[in-house]
C-alpha cells in the first residue's frame, strides 16, 4: 500500500548542490501549515514586518522556482519548503512533481527531490500535471510535524521527508482508495495535529471527466505521521448533489475537534476516531444548487466558525456547541443582507479578534466584528486581476496578492492601503499562493520566484 524508506542524503541530486539541513538552523519563527501557527492566517509574532518593498527593495533573497504552484511557502527552523511542477517539454501532461527545501537565511537550495510517483488518474490521458489552466497537482501546501515535512500532491502522492531530505515514507492515496472524483484539480492541504496527519477527500459520487467512479464516497483520513499507515478512515455522508459534493478546503483543528466544510454542510469530528460530533447546514437549502463546489476552508474565531458559501452566496458564522451540553450548532449571523461580503475562493482571516473577508468576486476586503456582525469597513481592491490568495496578517498589517502577483498591504485597523507593488512578471495570471510570515520576514511566491522580504 505504501513504502517506508530511509535513504542517505544525496549531495548533487538533479545537478543542484545540497547540504545538511542541520547546518542551517537560525532562530526563525515558524509557519508550519498553510494558514500559519494559529490556523487562521495570522502570524504568531509581534515583530515588525516590512511596509514598503518591491522586487529589489528590502529583498533579502530571491530564488528561482522550476514552475508555478498555489501552495503557500512553509517555514520551519530556518528551512523553507515549497512544492512545484517542473515541466521538461511543451507536451501537455509531461513533467515532474518536486519537493524543494531552501535555506531561509539566503535562499539557497538545501535539497530538491522528485516526489511524484507518476500515477495517472482515470484513463491516463496525460492530464496528470495540468488538468486545466487554473491549477496543477503541486497546489496543496506542505505541512511540518514530528521532525518531518509532508508533501501532498493532487494526483494522490503523499510523501514524508526528514529535514535532511531523506525519504521516510510515501504512498499514493488514489492507488490505495480509488481515483478521486473531482471536476477540478484536487488541492486540499494536509493538516498536522496531535502527531497525526488528516486529509479530507470530499468528492462527488459519480465519474467526472473520466476520473473516479460511480458510487464513490467522501471520506476523512487519519494517517500516522511516523510511518504513513492509515489509523482510521471515516465515511462522511452528505445530501449534496454533483459538484456541490466537492470541497477543496483543509481540515481546521480547534479545541480537540476537526472542523470540516464541504458537501453543503459543516461538521466536527473526533481526532481519535473520526466520529462525527455535530453537524450544521445548510447554505444550500433543499440542495437545489448542484454546482456549488466549496473552496475556502473554515475559520475559527471568537467561539464561532466562519464558513463561506460559493459563488456570491453569503458567509455564515456558526456558534461552536459547548461540550457536554448536548447543544446543536446555531447560526450566530450571516451576510445575507450584505451581498458585497462573500468569498468564492479565498479563505477569510481572523486577526486581533476580527474577521477579514476577501471577496474575489466583489473585489473588496471587509472587516467584520464576530460578535455583532457589524462591518467596520469594506474597501475596494484595485486592478483588473482577481484577488484569490487568502489574506494573512501580522504587525497590524494585512497582506494580499492577486493573480498578477500584485501585493497589497492594508492597515488592519483603518483599512487604508499602506503599500502596493508588482512582484510578478507583466503577464502573469496564475499566482495563487498566500503570503507567509516568519518573524520579521515575508515570503512571497510568484509563478517563477520565491522572494524573502525583510
Amino acid at each position: 500500500m505504501f513504502e517506508i524508506l530511509h535513504l542517505p542524503i544525496q549531495l548533487a541530486r538533479f545537478g543542484i548542490l545540497a547540504f545538511s539541513a542541520n547546518l542551517v538552523l537560525p532562530a526563525f519563527g515558524d509557519w508550519d501549515n498553510w494558514r500559519g501557527p494559529n490556523f487562521n492566517g495570522s502570524s504568531g509574532t509581534d515583530e515588525k514586518l516590512p511596509s514598503s518593498f518591491d522586487r529589489s527593495k528590502r529583498v533579502k533573497w530571491a530564488s528561482d522556482l522550476p514552475g508555478s504552484s498555489a501552495a503557500t511557502p512553509i517555514i520551519h527552523k530556518g528551512l523553507v519548503f515549497v512544492p512545484s511542477v517542473k515541466i521538461s517539454s511543451n507536451k501537455r501532461g509531461e513533467g515532474k512533481l518536486m519537493a524543494i527545501c531552501l535555506n531561509a537565511k539566503d535562499g539557497r537550495v538545501v535539497w530538491e527531490k522528485e516526489a511524484g510517483s507518476g500515477y495517472k488518474p482515470g484513463n491516463g490521458d496525460g492530464f496528470d500535471y495540468q488538468l486545466h489552466d487554473r491549477s496543477n497537482y503541486a497546489s496543496p501546501s506542505p505541512v511540518v510535524g514530528n521532525g518531518k515535512v509532508y508533501f501532498f500532491f493532487g494526483n494522490g502522492d503523499l510523501v514524508a521527508y526528514d529535514f535532511d531530505g531523506n525519504l521516510v515514507w510515501k504512498r499514493n492515496l488514489q492507488k490505495d482508495y480509488g481515483d478521486f472524483s473531482f471536476q477540478w484539480t484536487f488541492s486540499a492541504s494536509p493538516t498536522f495535529y496531535n502527531d497525526n496527519l488528516y486529509l479530507p477527500i470530499l468528492q462527488r459520487d459519480e465519474t467526472v471527466h473520466g476520473r473516479g467512479k460511480n458510487g464513490a464516497k467522501s471520506f476523512l483520513l487519519c494517517i500516522d505521521s511516523l510511518n504513513g499507515e492509515t489509523i482510521w478512515k471515516h465515511i462522511r455522508n452528505s445530501p449534496a448533489k454533483k459538484e456541490s459534493l466537492e470541497s477543496f478546503g483543509t481540515i481546521i483543528p480547534h479545541n480537540n475537534e476537526l472542523i470540516v466544510a464541504g458537501g453543503d454542510v459543516l461538521t466536527s469530528h473526533d481526532p481519535a476516531t473520526g466520529r462525527e460530533l455535530w453537524r450544521w447546514g445548510t447554505w444550500n437549502p433543499g440542495h437545489k444548487e448542484q454546482w456549488w463546489r466549496l473552496v475556502p476552508s473554515p475559520v475559527v474565531g471568537d467561539n464561532v466558525i466562519l464558513v463561506c458559501a460559493p459563488k456570491r452566496a453569503p458567509v455564515f458564522a456558526i456558534e461552536i456547541p459547548k461540550k457536554n451540553k448536548n447543544e446543536s450548532p446555531k447560526l450566530r449571523w450571516s451576510t445575507e443582507e450584505k451581498p458585497s461580503i462573500t468569498s468564492d475562493v479565498p479563505t477569510p482571516l481572523f486577526y486581533r479578534n476580527k474577521f477579514y473577508v476577501l471577496s474575489d468576486l466583489k473585489k473588496n476586503l471587509s472587516k467584520i466584528d464576530p460578535a455583532s456582525a457589524k462591518t467596520e469597513w469594506s474597501v475596494d481592491l484595485p486592478g483588473k486581476y482577481k484577488w484569490r490568495s487568502s489574506p494573512t496578517a501580522g504587525d497590524g498589517k494585512i497582506f494580499l496578492m492577486n493573480h498578477n502577483a500584485t501585493v497589497l498591504v492594508v492597515d488592519a485597523v483603518s483599512g487604508k492601503t499602506i503599500h502596493m507593488t508588482e512582484m510578478g512578471d507583466s503577464y502573469d495570471d496564475n499566482t495563487r499562493s498566500s503570503i507567509s510570515i516568519s518573524r520579521s520576514n515575508l515570503y512571497v511566491r510568484t509563478n517563477k520566484k520565491l522572494y524573502c522580504i525583510e
